[in-house]
């Protein structure tokens, strides 16, 4: 028996050797012969061992003899399993082999892979030129309030009348926007970037409140981005918010009330939070840098500009142009100092608007008059405490006929006290990476005092609100609102209290 077992050993080397001498002319078909008899010689070894078994089971074979029988058979079947491994799978520097058929589906799959690949891009990607950001937000609110609101029709405009209204569904600003990249220097960061926003709001009277164009804009900037320690500057032409103080600035995620300042709204208001075309120079200088905490506080910031000044999607209705201009002073502190976001704003808008004598239904060129605003501003925001101040003072030129005009002068104040619990309003955490959703929920309480008088010449031309209000956020981009306002409107010498409630979500 181990003379038959030696000659099996001695048969698979000399095979294997044979088969490993083959992997240097390779020959197929005499590498598959060479396979077929080492198989035969395997089971012929399977037939002698188990005829041995069966001889220990009659008692002709002895204990010992069959313990060294199944030594000697493991011994086989791992130096055939070896040789095979290694002359076969082609271990220990020896080549493998594949098939034909093996190559023409490992071809098949990857072209299988490549029409994947191409069909998830051209049906389930948004594709662009240039680099493209898509961004927005959704506005959803419900309003009470404790007196009735009622408005009669004008004429036959029926669609404008409000009969003893108390409480109302509505949407708030529903935006779009496009962002992106235009052309990239990589050697000094002198980008040019574009913006591109749509919006919409609901209108009083009317159910078509279409897409609007609110911005426009092409941004280059002139001086190098790299480095965060180095002033900036940029201009931007097209359609732009005016840099006028804070309110009109601040973005939709950054304004704690749901109702925008009094003096930026058209109306009551000198409608600065609308949009404008025409060139304007931003940048700043001397800029202090914590790059523990990625935090940047230029100790300048400046704003310079020319607009045509009578609203957005307009060509200029006359030859003059209006100026605009914004100078911050930031105090200089590190992030830890409780000097941080401790900062001074002064805004000025200067510029001429067309004068109408209005006769009954008619309406006539009266000239131009001049148009002025001034505004001074205080920020500061150290977590968890925040406190904002803006004052604006409004000159205008009227007509009141015979060729004459009145200078009419108004001003405007809002005042915001804000408490904030929650890591997401520290500006270090927010620049920390965050996977998805994950975001800890925080909460703002805020108080907030706004007032305008339209005209200081007139009596009961003063319109104040005290509004109390609690921000949850949920996520990054995403918060509810709870507002109460108590509403005095000497104009139309009504006082009421309002409360409304919006969920903000942005993407």
């Amino acid at each position: 028996m181990k003379q038959h077992i030696r000659q099996s050993l001695a048969t698979f080397s000399l095979l294997s050797a044979s088969i490993a001498l083959a992997h240097a002319a390779p020959d197929v078909n005499q590498l598959q012969q060479q396979v077929s008899q080492l198989e035969k010689s395997l089971k012929l070894l399977k037939t002698e061992l188990n005829q041995f078994k069966s001889q220990q089971e009659n008692g002709q074979v002895s204990d010992t003899q069959v313990r060294k029988g199944a030594v000697e058979e493991t011994i086989v079947s791992e130096s055939i399993d070896g040789e095979l491994a290694q002359n076969v799978d082609g271990e220990e520097g020896s080549q493998g082999f594949a098939t034909q058929a093996d190559v023409q589906g490992l071809q098949s799959d990857l072209e299988n892979f490549k029409y994947q690949v191409q069909r998830e891009r051209d049906t389930k990607t948004a594709l662009s030129a240039r680099q493209l950001q898509i961004n927005g937000v959704v506005q959803t609110k419900a309003s009470y309030l404790d007196e009735p609101q009622t408005t009669p029709p004008t004429g036959l405009n029926t669609g404008s009348a409000v009969n003893h209204r108390r409480s109302s569904f509505d949407l708030g600003a529903v935006q779009v926007g496009f962002t992106g990249n235009l052309f990239r220097d990589y050697e000094e960061g002198k980008n040019l970037d574009f913006n591109l926003r749509f919006g919409t709001s609901p209108q009083s009277g009317t159910n078509n409140s279409y897409l609007n164009l609110l911005d426009a804009q092409l941004i280059y900037n002139v001086l190098p981005t790299l480095s965060q320690d180095t002033g900036r500057l940029s201009v931007t032409l097209g359609q732009q918010l005016l840099p006028f103080g804070q309110e009109v600035q601040a973005t939709e995620d950054l304004k704690p009330t749901i109702n925008n300042a009094l003096f930026s709204l058209p109306g009551y208001g000198y409608g600065l939070a609308l949009r404008e075309v025409g060139l304007v120079v931003r940048g700043d200088a001397f800029p202090t840098v914590d790059y523990g905490y990625n935090y940047r506080s230029p100790l300048l910031t400046y704003a310079f500009g020319v607009v045509n000044g009578n609203g957005a999607n307009k060509s200029d209705d006359n030859d003059d142009k209006n100026f605009i201009g914004r100078l911050r002073y930031t105090v200089p502190a590190e992030y830890n100092s409780w000097l941080r976001e401790l900062s001074f704003g002064l805004s000025w808008y200067q510029g001429k608007s067309n004068l109408f004598d209005i006769n009954g239904n008619s309406a006539a060129f009266a000239g131009k008059g001049d148009i002025l605003r001034q505004g001074f501003d205080i920020y500061y925001n150290h977590h968890p405490f925040g406190v904002t101040y803006e004052y604006v003072k409004g000159e205008d030129d009227t007509y009141i006929g015979q060729q004459q005009t009145r200078n009419r002068k108004s001003e405007s104040q809002t005042g915001t006290l804000f408490w904030n619990l929650g890591e997401q309003f520290v500006k270090g955490f927010r620049n920390q990476g965050r996977y998805d959703d994950w975001w800890p929920k925080s909460y703002q309480a805020f108080y907030r005092y706004d007032t305008i008088d339209r005209d200081k010449d007139l009596t009961n031309q003063q319109i104040d609100i005290h509004s109390l209000g609690l921000n949850a956020f949920f996520a990054e981009t995403t918060k509810f609102q709870l507002n109460l306002n108590h509403v005095n409107n000497e104009i139309f010498n009504q006082k009421y209290n309002e409360v409304v409630a919006q969920f903000q979500f942005g993407f």
